[in-house]
């Protein structure tokens, strides 16, 4: 069982920086490629960013690239997204969700991957 808890959010104006991070507990030692998905009101979520379990992989939505920044730190397991040059596109709550895996190096995309999700934390960004 993995708990995951989001934190950071806020409201900011457009251009400007926050950074969401994301507190997990296992049970286990077990590794786990690590994602961000966001999910604007009356629409479906979708993915941002992930990350492999080394960190070595990252992968970004075309939306977010060059303005976002995934990592992580699997000694205080936890994961941070950085967020720049905000839009106001890019309000929505913002979700953290675990995969496990046997893979150091893979990241994952898909919302139907991960099988551990946040409560989430919202992001308004005013224009």
């Amino acid at each position: 069982q993995v708990q995951l808890v989001e934190s950071g959010g806020g409201a900011v104006q457009a251009g400007g920086s926050l950074r969401v991070s994301c507190a997990a507990s296992a049970a286990t030692d077990s590794k786990f490629g690590l994602g961000w998905f966001r999910q604007a009101p009356g629409k479906e979520r979708k993915f941002v960013a992930a990350i492999s379990w080394s960190g070595t992989s990252t992968g970004y939505a075309d939306s977010v690239k060059g303005r976002f920044t995934i990592s992580r730190d699997n000694d205080k397991k936890a994961m941070y997204l950085q967020m720049n040059s905000l839009k106001p596109e890019d309000t929505a709550v913002y979700y953290c969700a675990a995969k496990q895996t046997y893979n150091d190096d893979i990241y994952y995309d898909r919302t139907a991957e991960y099988t551990y999700w946040g409560r989430g934390t919202q992001v308004a960004v005013a224009s």
